[in-house]
């Protein structure tokens, strides 16, 4: 026993140490178009670290394990783990992602480089700006917007519909073609198209994990807008204050009318551990709520997980807990995502949530004040700055009203107001 612990420690110490480096990874889809992203393999205090890499951001995989001659690499958020084997200057294997009903298994590989996408000729036109993108064709068509940065052959940017963005996207154009790819453990994007000229792209395809397949093109527009009333969420008449009581990690219940709530301005999270989008917001929230908490301020996530089944989502929520250091509550409502009526079975006041994430800012008397379901994250740029700006607009405001009644507050010569 002994013996072979030795030889497997050898074996993790000279892989990772002989394999440090920049790689070219590919997901390699049943049709051939490979989704490539790029990685950066490290060992930090003695152990194996992996840095993904999608235009400005890095994200960190530290649980990093042997079994027998492979090696473990799970994503530090999302279902989502590689199974492979190191040789040489290779790496072989396959990506698993679990999800609602099916689980995702594409085989991959990746060899030792810097760049996702190679070049093939000069570019004929720079496409950085502002574009009104159609996905689909027909009733099925849907808008969205593009926002693009091209400097030489390189290209990042992402795409922007009613219901939040792609995250980052990294890749190329070359000569009139365009490459963009993301990968970050729960996406993983591939698109292709043809640059017609500077106001027009055409002949697009979007590819998304295994299957997933759809055709779009793109007009210049620096006025594009997205329309959202597709996702939009109200108050039901005669509604004005929420009454919930769900579990936390812990299975302990946690109630909107709990002592710790009163008085105080509320967010209301509607996420889930599947969802992408959802962990630029809990990033951002956490952030949030960790330096303004003092100011009166509370947060409570409500998920809507892939199944019922408890322990495999507080698993998933865990690592969403410990990637981001929420110190507020994450509750389990224990209603699918895919719940036709999970909106009347957790949260019957208001209409039909349509969008992860989405967000109730409740006032200091527990009443809804806003419904907010256009969350775009830092991929985005100046919309993930708009976005923060109106956020922290409507919670001071709040704060603001709440204080206001005090300050106006003036007894009578019997001490009542």
């Amino acid at each position: 026993m002994r013996l072979l612990l030795l030889l497997t420690t050898v074996f993790f110490v000279f892989t990772t140490t002989a394999q440090q480096g920049n790689w070219v990874a590919q997901m390699h889809r049943p049709d051939g178009n490979n989704i490539a992203f790029t990685f950066d393999w490290k060992t930090e205090n003695g152990h194996p670290v992996w840095y993904i890499k999608n235009a400005a951001e890095k994200i960190k995989v530290q649980n990093i394990t042997v079994a027998g001659d492979s090696f473990i690499v799970q994503m530090p958020v999302f279902e989502s783990q590689f199974r492979i084997v190191v040789s040489n200057n290779t790496i072989n294997g396959v990506w698993i992602k679990r999800g609602a009903v099916k689980t995702q298994v594409l085989p991959f590989t990746a060899i030792q480089g810097r760049k996702r996408f190679v070049a093939g000729g000069s570019p004929t036109q720079n496409i950085s700006g502002r574009w009104a993108v159609t996905f689909g064709e027909g009733a099925e068509a849907e808008l969205s917007v593009a926002e693009f940065v091209q400097k030489g052959n390189l290209l990042t940017g992402t795409f922007l519909n009613a219901s939040g963005d792609y995250r980052y996207l990294e890749g190329i154009v070359a000569k009139d073609s365009l490459l963009l790819s993301g990968f970050d453990g729960g996406h993983a994007f591939l698109f292709k198209a043809h640059i017609q000229d500077g106001n027009t792209i055409t002949n697009g395809i979007f590819y998304s994990g295994d299957r997933g397949k759809e055709n779009w093109i793109a007009v210049k527009n620096n006025a594009a807008k997205l329309a959202t009333e597709s996702v939009a969420m109200f108050t039901k008449a005669g509604q004005e204050s929420l009454d919930f009581t769900f579990k936390n990690l812990k299975g302990e219940p946690v109630s909107i009318h709990d002592d710790r709530f009163k008085n105080k301005v509320v967010i209301i999270q509607i996420m889930g551990s599947w969802c992408p989008n959802c962990m630029d917001e809990t990033a951002f929230l956490s952030e949030y709520y960790n330096n303004n908490k003092q100011r009166g301020i509370e947060v409570i996530a409500l998920a809507y997980e892939y199944t019922t089944d408890w322990q495999r989502s507080v698993n998933s929520l865990t690592k969403f807990q410990q990637r981001f250091n929420v110190q507020y509550p994450i509750l389990n409502t224990e209603v699918t995502v895919g719940d036709s009526l999970k909106t009347e079975k957790t949260l019957p006041q208001v209409t039909s949530i349509k969008s992860f994430p989405s967000a109730i800012i409740l006032d200091k008397k527990g009443k809804i004040r806003k419904l907010d379901t256009e969350f775009y994250g830092p991929a985005t740029g100046v919309h993930f700055d708009d976005y923060k700006k109106e956020f922290e607009q409507t919670v001071n405001d709040l704060l603001k009203e709440n204080q206001a009644l005090l300050y106006n507050f003036k007894p009578n010569h019997h001490g009542q107001q």
